[in-house]
């Protein structure tokens, strides 16, 4: 939406709209009763208008729902979910797809939840100032934090009290263990493959999936060619084959669908658009899954997670907020003030006080 048409909601017909994975046609003929709807803006809004972007983004799905309320149904709990299924409605959630939106700020982090997001990508593909990228492990970016930050564990335990989804998609893997050793409730890969399938660093290692098992979480699946088969092409077997090994590896109950549509540039032959989440199905079918394997890899899955996310709020509802901002020295750059931090030491906060200061001198003289 944001890069075809700049939000312009109003001069776009989803009904009609072919340019893309999603339409509102082709969300009916794929079955879809959920869909979280990725608020992302890219890393180079890092440090500038980030959080404004992501807004932005927030209100075109709320926008979005409101123009077409007789297949969209806003939601926010897993309840929701359920009520948009019994009026044949699509739910439709928000996701924040990297930490750099919330700009290091705990107070922005809950203001999102308020406006609906209900997961929160703790990286996109770079380093945030309190938690690691996947790209930290290929080499191409250097490690900043040796995972998560003091402050980044501070993001993890709130994002637990308010009751916000974390997704373990696009961080570093020291990121996903030192998550799984904090979170008090379950965590997600919200679109991610297998690493034992595809050598890629955006995928989940087996060892990971056992954690993830432990901690009763899910992985939805991937399409984006590249996580699956490693290469430019791939095809929907290719795709079954990433929920194979998963299933092998830690058991049906920690597999979801992630598709990633729109958000990527190339899709497996068979899995072209949303419509096609069916013929995924029965290539399961096909595999021998049983159908309550299936129902839980569509949906249910996920509902327990967010149900268990939902307990760790509910059981932590008294429990202050954290307002320890994250130290200055790590979020200092020449877009950011110091304003707020009073022990900080630039030469802007000296100037500001230095007519106050001159004032009450020249009073006490005059007394």
């Amino acid at each position: 939406m944001k890069s075809l048409f700049n939000n312009q909601l109003n001069t776009v017909d989803l009904y009609k709209l072919n340019s893309t994975h999603t339409n509102i046609p082709k969300i009916k003929e794929g079955h879809i009763s959920a869909q979280f709807w990725a608020a992302y803006v890219p890393c180079n809004t890092q440090y500038k208008d980030a959080v404004r972007q992501t807004l932005e983004q927030i209100d075109v799905i709320h926008r979005m729902c409101h123009k077409y309320p007789e297949v969209f149904k806003f939601a926010t709990s897993s309840q929701d979910i359920l009520d948009a299924f019994e009026q044949n409605k699509t739910a439709s959630l928000i996701g924040v797809e990297g930490g750099h939106s919330i700009d290091s700020s705990l107070g922005t982090l809950r203001t999102m939840y308020q406006l609906g997001v209900r997961y929160l990508t703790i990286t996109h593909s770079c380093n945030t100032p309190w938690a690691d990228n996947w790209l930290v492990d290929t080499g191409s970016e250097p490690e900043a934090h040796g995972g998560l930050s003091d402050f980044g564990k501070q993001v993890i335990r709130e994002m637990n009290r308010i009751g916000m989804l974390i997704d373990l998609s696009h961080v570093s893997e020291k990121v996903m263990n030192q998550v799984l050793d904090i979170s008090e409730a379950p965590v997600i890969f919200s679109h991610s493959s297998a690493y034992s399938i595809c050598n890629h660093k955006r995928n989940v290692p087996d060892d990971v999936l056992m954690r993830l098992k432990e901690k009763k979480g899910i992985v939805m699946v991937n399409f984006y060619n590249d996580y699956v088969t490693c290469q430019k092409t791939a095809d929907i077997s290719d795709v079954a084959d990433h929920f194979d090994h998963i299933r092998k590896v830690a058991g049906s109950s920690i597999i979801g669908f992630g598709g990633d549509y729109d958000g990527v540039p190339r899709v497996p032959d068979g899995l072209e658009d949303v419509s096609k989440y069916p013929d995924l199905v029965a290539e399961l079918l096909s595999r021998k899954w049983s159908d309550e394997e299936i129902r839980d890899a569509l949906g249910r899955n996920l509902l327990r997670v967010f149900r268990e996310v939902e307990e760790v709020r509910d059981h932590q509802n008294g429990t202050k907020p954290d307002d320890i901002p994250i130290p200055f020295k790590e979020v200092q750059n020449s877009c950011r003030t110091d304003f707020g931090y009073q022990y900080a030491s630039s030469s802007t906060c000296i100037q500001s006080f230095y007519p106050v200061v001159l004032v009450l001198t020249l009073l006490n003289k005059l007394l």
